[in-house]
């Protein structure tokens, strides 16, 4: 597809001053409430190790470590709303088992009501089951039922959708064809929502949508809109053509398609077809970007922000989540940090953002390197400390002391180049993956928080003299003493050049 080019209405809205992303101020989402209503998943993650071939088959035998639990589907969507701080009320249905269990305990560590979240008995709760082993994703296993509600089910949701959605700004309806949203309970939500004056968008799903008919804002992705309309979208011609059917066939006053690479598309009754460029960056995980554009959208609509604003604002979280490797969620400084000129790329995180963020990478079977330091004057060596950390895992994340912790450290002077310079040099390295501030004394708490697989250090270290290694290693992890050709440190440069200065 070339949607930039070769379609002119789309081009005509466009110009060299158009924006990949929102650039205004962001919005304060802790004053929105959102109803959300649509099909929950469990996503479960047994990690562990292969060392044999199974006796019985050719097949490899996994020893397992653990097992973890997250949020999937309509979950994700609710996980991406708390993230961002919004109060949020979910409606579902979900069995009676142990599946369900852990999905009622996780709702609650979010703080989010599950008044409205039934517990269909016998039914099956959706879990996809994720073998991961030597940090290789091997196999996946999916439990599910696409089987309808029953009719007890659908008056309570009914009634719970009635009871709660006067406290809310926006219905979103996450459809992942798991049984839940029918077209008859379609059609009570849209009325409850139409009845209290209340926008209804949706993440649809499946051949028909015209069971979407009432619904002000659909947000499919190119591939879900190409099966519903029946149009190969090829070109931007095609896309055109695809959207016009599901407009038509909806009676949809707007449209947002999602077309990866080449960015989201909105498409509004009345008004030329208005692109949104994607920017250009390093793609690690696509998973759980469209959860993540229906909920920044769904808030940026309740927040008070045009179409076309929140579709910008859904623009910039995508990329922000593209970007990470395995985690489907994304901040409100990630978000003002990607929309500013002055940004660090995403890549600087707080502890807090990264606690979570290790967490899901973890989940996903990735090793972590944690290097620190004070990166007071970029030189050679601290280059090849990077290089060399980064092929000791997967992710590497570089602590840097703050201003007055080098200032403690290195005395009078120092830092030469202040922590917000220091964070935008290291962001800027392909190398490293995130970014952290840290201030004196705070190292332990930082390793606590991430527990990294492996902590690096220059050679000019040795292992007793590591500050935080007996941590690591309880937590399992270990020290790597990384070998410096170089003899040189940022203290001796400046020495030097502050020598020569005075000569």
């Amino acid at each position: 597809m070339t949607l930039q080019h070769s379609y002119p209405e789309l081009n005509s809205e466009l110009n060299p001053e158009s924006k990949t992303g929102y650039r205004g101020e962001i919005p304060d989402f802790e004053t929105c409430k959102i109803l959300v209503v649509g099909d929950l998943m469990l996503d479960q993650y047994v990690w562990g190790a292969v060392d044999r071939i199974s006796p019985e088959a050719p097949v490899q035998v996994v020893s397992v470590n653990r097992e973890d639990y997250t949020l999937g589907g309509a979950g994700n969507v609710i996980n991406n709303l708390r993230a961002l701080g919004a109060t949020v009320f979910a409606a579902s249905v979900i069995g009676d088992g142990p599946d369900g269990d852990r999905m009622i305990e996780a709702f609650s560590e979010l703080d989010v009501e599950t008044d409205g979240i039934v517990r269909e008995e016998g039914r099956l709760t959706t879990r996809k089951t994720r073998i991961i082993a030597g940090n290789q994703h091997v196999l996946r296993i999916d439990r599910e039922t696409r089987k309808g509600i029953t009719e007890k089910t659908l008056n309570h949701l009914a009634d719970y959708l009635d009871q709660r959605i006067p406290d809310s700004d926006l219905l979103l309806l996450s459809d992942y064809a798991k049984g839940l949203l029918s077209p008859r309970f379609l059609s009570r939500i849209i009325g409850i929502g139409r009845n209290h004056g209340r926008q209804v968008i949706c993440d649809p799903k499946g051949l028909d949508f015209t069971k979407y008919a009432g619904v002000g804002l659909l947000t499919p992705n190119r591939k879900e809109a190409a099966v519903a309309s029946g149009i190969e979208i090829e070109d931007d011609q095609s896309l055109k053509r695809a959207a016009e059917k599901i407009l038509s066939a909806t009676q949809a006053p707007r449209l947002l398609i999602t077309c990866g690479a080449h960015g989201m598309v909105c498409f509004e009754r009345g008004k030329r077809p208005h692109l949104i460029p994607a920017k250009a960056r390093q793609v690690f995980d696509v998973s759980g970007a469209g959860d993540t554009v229906i909920s920044v959208l769904g808030l940026g609509l309740a927040a008070g922000l045009s179409f076309e604003e929140a579709a910008a604002l859904a623009n910039t979280a995508a990329g922000v989540v593209v970007a990470k490797v395995g985690t489907a969620t994304v901040t409100r400084e990630e978000l003002a940090s990607a929309g500013s000129t002055d940004s660090f790329s995403g890549k600087f995180q707080s502890m807090k953002a990264l606690s979570r963020i290790v967490a899901d990478l973890k989940r996903k079977g990735k090793r972590i390197v944690l290097t620190n330091g004070c990166f007071d004057l970029l030189h050679a060596g601290h280059i090849l400390l990077f290089s060399a950390s980064r092929k000791e895992g997967d992710v590497l994340i570089a602590a840097i002391d703050d201003d007055d912790a080098v200032r403690a450290l290195k005395g009078p002077g120092r830092p030469v180049i202040g922590q917000k310079e220091r964070i935008r040099i290291l962001s800027a390295l392909d190398a490293i993956d995130y970014v952290t501030l840290f201030s004196h004394g705070e190292l332990e708490n930082l390793i606590r928080a991430i527990r990294p697989d492996v902590l690096t250090k220059g050679s000019n270290y040795s292992e007793e003299t590591v500050e935080g290694r007996a941590l690591v290693e309880s937590l399992g992890g270990r020290v790597v003493l990384i070998p410096l050709q170089e003899n040189i440190s940022a203290s001796t440069i400046i020495r030097h050049i502050r020598n020569r200065d005075s000569g």
